[in-house]
């Protein structure tokens, strides 16, 4: 593994040995150099070990954080710090024992089992207190950098050894480098986890690289607290890697980072326990912790503009993650949440909007006294303000928001007055004209809710010209919206003004009657058309028109084929004046 400095051109091995800007080796580098050489020359040698193998993979994974300790402190100005030395002495000593072991392991040349165990045992101890003391020396602060070290990433397609080494590397610095050594370290390993995510495998098979990762969490420095958020942020982006996290104590670091941390430490903390939130078993955790409460008041914050949507955002989706929990959700309530959300789906930040949106649906989901309060708070104008078509609002903010009014406001006749008072009805009516696939089908859906809940809607929606356009949605290619299209109609024309406005209109009569032409495609199940026709025949306009179309000798023929919406509707026609006027073929 090799390394450069910041900035400048990777060099080879011969070339970085004698890099000009190092001075001339004292005995205390050349006793460094020798102790780094022996090291990885046994941790190779470690490889060709076949017996002991859990043992020898501990002691090769502690030699290899000992081996990138001392190349960390070979680039320091050690001026011959007489621990230092000392403590190099003593690791030489102890990297030349091990030698012994590992040869004798490798040539099976040991006197009992039990013995190597024991001896393998006290090397392990050996090289903890090793670690532990080089550490130590360094978070003294008695060594100072000659220049910020960036440890050289393997190549696409490395193999597993290599990554491993590279994380493994990195983790010592963070362990026992100063605050621009644990920042690169971090920064590197950020770059590597996001550019590769074989390397956030590598970094959770690891215990103990995770748990360097939480304490970091807690440091003063700014910028270490906040790389350290970053990529935890990452790692619980994977499902399977999340129970390590939580497993490792992961949660209470990252509150703290909410409440106290830079803007950059909280954004990566809420990312992340809103990742964490999507398994519901880790609400009672980040409750426990205060979770709930610091997430609350970032939220409240951002509605003076002091917090960054960017930042709110995903604290609003944890908070949506637990609103599923009912003691969590009843705080919530008690806190004020909903007016917070409410103000929140103003938000020019569309994350935020949809958050907030989706958190007032789930809140009041199953929950008629809630759902009153998101009313009574003004929630039904909040969605309508959002879907006001010329407002900036991203056409998924939109189709989020018709879901909420879906879910929300057909409690009750009044939610639908209120609706129709705030001006719902012209956005719908500029939905279907003018809104894409996905926005139009849920228009329809909302139409059929408002007219099943409200004389007063269908009055709304007629005088609006909503009929004319659905019949134009009766000659969609999607049976789905043909069908929505016919449904909202059959409600419409049930009440006599919608009827008069319809019969009147010749195009609308004509495009309905041309769906009982069977050289027309999309005929499909006619249920709703049948339906809308005999609500037309209450008027004689509506009958004298349906009796004079062309179409008529087709509902004619699907009555004689025993169709019963087809038999009922041609008997209805044949009474009274009408009668002499029809074939004939009804026979009760």
């Amino acid at each position: 593994m090799r390394t450069t400095k910041m900035g400048e051109e990777e060099k080879g091995p011969k070339e970085t040995e004698q890099s000009p800007d190092l001075p001339e080796s004292s005995a205390g580098a050349s006793s460094l150099r020798r102790a780094v050489e022996s090291i990885s020359s046994l941790i190779s040698l470690s490889f060709s070990i076949k017996i002991f193998a859990a043992k020898w993979n501990t002691i090769r994974t502690k030699l290899e954080d000992l081996n990138s300790g001392l190349a960390a402190v070979q680039n320091c100005e050690t001026d011959e710090n007489p621990v230092l030395l000392g403590l190099v002495s003593n690791i030489s000593g102890t990297v030349n024992e091990c030698h012994g072991l590992a040869r004798r392991c490798v040539d099976l040349s040991y006197s009992g089992k039990l013995l190597m165990q024991s001896d393998l045992d006290m090397l392990s101890a050996k090289l903890d207190l090793h670690a532990r003391n080089l550490s130590e020396i360094y978070n003294a602060g008695v060594l100072t950098h000659r220049f910020a070290i960036v440890v050289s990433r393997p190549g696409n397609g490395a193999c597993r050894d290599d990554m491993r080494f590279y994380v493994r590397d990195l983790m010592t610095r963070m362990k026992i480098g100063g605050a621009e050594m644990k920042r690169q370290a971090l920064l590197n390993l950020y770059e590597a986890v996001v550019e590769d995510d074989r390397y956030v495998k590598v970094v959770v098979e690891q215990s103990d690289i995770v748990n360097v990762l939480i304490s970091l969490l807690d440091s003063h420095e700014a910028e270490i607290q906040e790389w350290s958020a970053k990529v935890v942020s990452v790692i619980s982006g994977f499902g399977s890697y999340k129970v390590v996290l939580i497993g490792a104590g992961i949660i209470a670091p990252l509150i703290r980072v909410l409440e106290c941390g830079s803007e950059v430490g909280k954004e990566g903390a809420a990312k992340s326990l809103q990742r964490l939130t999507e398994n519901s078993d880790n609400g009672w955790s980040i409750s426990a912790h205060g979770g709930v409460t610091a997430l609350l008041k970032l939220c409240s914050g951002c509605e003076g503009g002091g917090v960054r949507a960017e930042l709110v955002g995903p604290a609003c989706g944890a908070l949506k993650n637990l609103v599923g929990i009912e003691e969590i959700k009843r705080f919530m309530v008690e806190e004020g949440v909903i007016s917070t959300f409410i103000g929140l789906t103003r938000s020019k930040d569309e994350v935020l909007q949809i958050n907030s949106i989706e958190f007032l649906q789930n809140i009041a989901s199953g929950d008629e006294a809630v759902r009153s309060m998101v009313i009574k708070e003004g929630g039904i104008r909040a969605l309508v303000r959002v879907l006001e078509y010329r407002s900036a609002c991203s056409c998924k903010v939109r189709e989020i928001a018709l879901r909420a009014v879906e879910n929300l406001c057909f409690c009750s006749t009044s939610c639908v007055s209120v609706l129709i008072r705030y001006g719902f009805v012209e956005q719908l009516m500029s939905f279907l004209r003018n809104g894409e696939a996905s926005i139009q089908e849920l228009a329809l859906k909302v139409a059929i809710r408002m007219c099943a809940k409200s004389e007063e809607a269908k009055k709304a929606l007629g005088g609006a010209n909503f009929m004319t356009e659905l019949v134009k949605f009766l000659d969609s290619r999607s049976f789905e919206v043909r069908e929505m299209a016919a449904e909202a109609l059959s409600n419409m024309v049930s009440i006599p003004k919608n009827r008069k406005r319809f019969v009147q209109d010749d195009r609308s009569m004509g495009l309905l009657l041309q769906r009982f032409d069977p050289k027309q495609g999309n005929s499909g199940n006619k249920k709703f058309l049948f339906s809308i026709l005999m609500s037309l025949t209450s008027s004689n306009s509506g009958r004298r028109k349906i009796a004079h179309s062309g179409y008529l000798k087709n509902i004619e023929e699907l009555a004689e084929a025993e169709v019963s919406d087809a038999k009922r509707l041609v008997k209805k026609l044949s009474t009274n004046r009408f009668r002499s006027m029809l074939s004939g073929i009804w026979h009760s």
